[in-house]
């Protein structure tokens, strides 16, 4: 009985070994294309999005609502290596609750499907440091700017 069972692990054994190399024979096989297995293509990547429009509309998901942000820049969009949705560096002037200057504080944030769905605080060795930054003008700042003051 035992004898039995090693022969059938040793039959097992054996047609996996030689089931493992037809996906390689299949690719170079002399077959017609239509008989080959096809390679999954990738997901095609969508449109780069308008980063101060995102941004300039949704500064609560980038930064806290008692920061304060001010100075808002931001980089180009860089595809996401990771999937097929974006990132950009986001920059801005930020105070503390208490109304202590915190200096300018840099942000990575991901967008996915038009919408910005995560952010992270940049750290030394992000690229962020190296890219090139454009003001936004948010509905935020344009009010106050419109506002008569007291």
């Amino acid at each position: 009985m035992g004898q039995g069972q090693v022969h059938l692990a040793a039959l097992l054994a054996g047609a996996a070994f030689i089931l493992s190399g037809c996906g390689l024979a299949d690719s170079h096989a002399v077959w017609p294309e239509a008989l080959k297995v096809k390679a999954t293509e990738p997901a095609p990547l969508e449109t780069p999005p308008d980063v101060k429009r995102l941004v300039a509309g949704k500064l609560d998901s980038v930064f806290t609502t008692g920061s304060q942000p001010t100075h808002v820049r931001v980089s180009a969009p860089l595809h996401d290596p990771r999937g097929t949705g974006w990132t950009a560096c986001v920059r801005a002037e930020l105070t503390s609750v208490i109304g202590k200057p915190l200096g300018t504080q840099t942000y990575r944030v991901f967008i996915n499907d038009g919408a910005i769905f995560d952010r992270r605080q940049v750290e030394a060795d992000d690229n962020c440091v190296t890219q090139n930054y454009e003001p936004i003008e948010s509905s935020v700042q344009l009010e106050a700017q419109r506002s008569p003051k007291p």
